[in-house]
């Protein structure tokens, strides 16, 4: 006999709504729900049933009322604005822009065209021609005289640059030998005995002062640190551990089965508004719509099929013998004055002269193709 329940299982007993692996509900939640749920349940149907009439009166009003002002405004601003646009655009701008274009092309365009190529490219091959010129003497100036001239000036400054390469050769020499007694190893000597062993004395205590620092930090750090967590990180952790986190939970559970109750309070009056509006609909249509569906079809549709049959189809085939008539005799004045027409054209210009059938290439039905004849030119008898 196996004594243990499966995990996954859910008891018989446990209510429908609460999920299989959920935890099981305290005293405090179920005693807060019951009540909730029905002091929201009495304020929430006049609420839904009243938003459920304000959509039925809404959606009454937009298919009655709105949809067809909509359709009304839309066709009154079609007439007043769109269509008088468009007759605008298509019988004035379009016109009077393409007269405008005409006349910006006789008058601008065929000008500019004109004067391109009349006058601006003559004169431009002309300026192209004299560049030309200008360029070649320039270039003869440039490889006859200035050359020349320039190469002569380059000799010369090379042949000087080489004097002056051998006299400072010589002041170099000497330069040297001063500036390296003089400068060079009274500064050496200066680093090595006297600024190399204070800079390294200067460093350690840099480094000695930079140690105490780090020292001093760190003991006043540690003891801010004691000193916040003592008077501010312990306190608050207990205000929250202690204090905020129940009371968070509290209203958390009273939260949620405010949600909750509204929801199933919603749902509730929905089924109730629909229930009421449904019985209003049924009074609505026995008192209303059947006596109407009634009286439509026991009263009206006979006397609507008795005028039909004894008055609008008489009148509507008088109206179509009428009608027959009329073009009957239409049709003969019409038959009656094409003859007269043409016995007065022959009595003033005597009988028409009749048009002589032209020949046909083709051959007529009579003599049509067959395989045992030939109509071509070569093979004909």
């Amino acid at each position: 006999m196996d004594l243990q329940k499966p995990p996954a299982a859910q008891s018989p007993a446990a209510p429908s709504g609460r999920a299989a692996g959920q935890a099981p509900e305290g005293c405090l939640v179920v005693a807060i729900r019951l009540p909730v749920r029905i002091v929201v349940l009495v304020l929430v149907v006049p609420v839904r049933m009243a938003w459920d009439a304000l959509v039925v009166g809404g959606r009454f009003l937009r298919d009655t009322v709105l949809r067809p002002f909509g359709r009304a405004l839309l066709r009154l601003g079609k007439a007043l604005f769109v269509w008088p646009l468009i007759g605008l655009w298509r019988y004035v701008v379009v016109p009077l822009g393409r007269a405008l274009a005409w006349l910006g092309h006789v008058l601008l365009v065929v000008p500019a065209l004109w004067l391109y190529r009349r006058v601006l490219t003559p004169l431009g091959h002309g300026l192209a021609w004299l560049a030309r010129g200008v360029g070649a003497g320039a270039t003869w100036l440039y490889a006859r005289v200035l050359t020349p001239v320039g190469h002569a000036v380059l000799w010369s400054l090379k042949g000087i640059g080489a004097v002056a390469a051998a006299v400072g050769l010589g002041l170099y020499g000497a330069g040297a030998w001063l500036v390296r007694y003089l400068v060079v190893v009274p500064a050496r000597w200066l680093y090595t005995w006297c600024l190399a062993p204070v800079g390294r004395a200067l460093a350690r205590c840099a480094r000695e002062a930079w140690r105490l620092l780090r020292l001093l930090a760190g003991g006043i750090g540690l003891a801010l640190y004691w000193t916040v967590r003592i008077l501010l990180v312990l306190p608050a952790l207990a205000l929250w551990r202690w204090v905020l986190a129940p009371v968070g939970r509290f209203l958390a559970v009273v939260a949620r089965e405010v949600g909750d109750a509204l929801g199933h309070a919603w749902r509730i009056a929905g089924r109730i508004s629909f229930a009421v509006g449904r019985f209003l609909a049924t009074v609505l249509r026995w008192t209303v719509v059947e006596p109407v569906r009634w009286v439509h079809r026991t009263v009206l549709t006979p006397v609507g099929h008795v005028i039909r049959d004894a008055v609008l189809r008489p009148a509507a085939q008088a109206a179509r013998s009428v009608g027959r008539a009329s073009r009957q005799a239409l049709a003969a004045a019409r038959e009656t004055a094409r003859q007269t027409r043409a016995d007065v054209r022959r009595m003033l210009f005597g009988e028409p002269v009749p048009r002589e059938a032209l020949a046909r290439r083709e051959p007529s039905a009579g003599e049509a193709r067959t395989l045992g004849s030939s109509t071509t030119a070569l093979t004909k008898d």
